[in-house]
């Protein structure tokens, strides 16, 4: 809740637009020239009259930085699950599935804000800009947390992990 408070206890100097709602990795493809984004109908468990209120894309950008989380995590998961990694090497090969992330959402994070620069969606602060990135990713862990509690249990470490990594920084 301390967390959530800071964007509360914040004046946030930038403007709300329309955003994806539900951007992640499987919302975005590539065809082999381009990059393609679909699905812009907004998070499917939210009412339509939520999806349409106008946001602060920095909860496009925390959607995208989780869906990170997520890839490398399954990935991770996925190989000892198939054999491809045995259990004794987990602790060797997390640190860098770890650095993964890390580096893939540094660089996504970059460029977003290189190529958003002076636009009147970005936070004027890097205060600010850490304010709402950090409320807005422990809110999607929390949401990913209930959903996975509710459709795919097996995975609730996924969100629990991201939630101990934002609460422990």
């Amino acid at each position: 809740l301390q967390r959530f408070r800071s964007i509360v206890d914040h004046k946030i100097n930038a403007s709300r637009i329309r955003c994806h709602g539900d951007y992640h990795l499987g919302q975005v493809l590539y065809t082999g020239k381009d990059f393609m984004i679909i699905d812009f109908e907004g998070e499917p468990a939210r009412p339509i009259s939520e999806r349409r209120i106008k946001r602060s894309p920095m909860i496009d950008v925390a959607g995208m930085l989780r869906s990170f989380h997520y890839a490398a995590s399954t990935g991770l998961l996925s190989a000892a699950e198939m054999g491809a990694l045995r259990p004794e090497d987990l602790g060797t090969i997390e640190p860098w599935v770890r650095f993964w992330q890390v580096w893939v959402s540094a660089a996504f994070l970059k460029h977003y804000l290189t190529t958003a620069d002076g636009a009147p969606f970005i936070p004027t602060s890097r205060a600010e800009l850490s304010v709402l990135l950090d409320a807005f990713l422990l809110e999607k862990a929390i949401y990913e947390l209930g959903y996975e509690l509710n459709n795919r249990p097996s995975w609730v470490k996924i969100p629990l992990c991201g939630i101990s990594q934002m609460l422990n920084v």
